[in-house]
């Protein structure tokens, strides 16, 4: 008696879904397709700044905010890195932000920050090569949000002296 009562049920069920339409598949009505508009580009020349191999001049932070940097080599040919150490100054507290971006001999440019808290001895490491003419350039941020260039040197990959 018990499996006719379910054997019922779901012949009653499935009348039900028959009747209510569930057993027809659904027809998918496309989209209409907009008229294309097309919009004319005109391609513009850009010319990108040309960046000197040669390093260029420095400026000077204001006494209250000078940091002193030093950048070098690790001199590792497996492995060349160029190491920017931060080396303390009066504007230890008051420098929000400095950058360092080296050009690398093989035409790259690889980019660090260092941010505070900064600290004597505080560094970052990027990417160099094994040639002699990696350029480093060090960008120091002052309180009023300028931007300062206070190094810009070769950085040897060894140094025999």
């Amino acid at each position: 008696m018990n499996s006719r009562l379910i054997l019922s049920f779901a012949l009653l069920l499935s009348l039900l879904l028959a009747v209510a339409g569930c057993t027809e598949a659904e027809t998918i009505m496309p989209l209409p397709i907009p008229p294309s508009t097309t919009i004319p580009v005109t391609p513009v020349p850009t010319t990108l700044p040309t960046l000197s191999a040669t390093p260029g001049a420095t400026e000077r932070l204001p006494d209250i905010w000078e940091v002193d940097v030093q950048v070098h080599s690790n001199g590792q040919a497996i492995n060349p890195q160029i190491v920017m150490t931060f080396r303390g100054g009066k504007g230890l507290n008051f420098i929000p932000k400095i950058d360092l971006e080296v050009i690398r001999s093989d035409g790259i440019i690889e980019t660090g920050t260092m941010i505070p808290p900064l600290y004597v001895g505080k560094t970052v490491t990027l990417q160099g090569t094994t040639q002699n003419n990696d350029r480093a350039i060090v960008w120091a941020f002052t309180p009023q949000g300028d931007r300062v260039k206070i190094l810009d040197q070769y950085v040897p990959f060894r140094s025999y002296n």
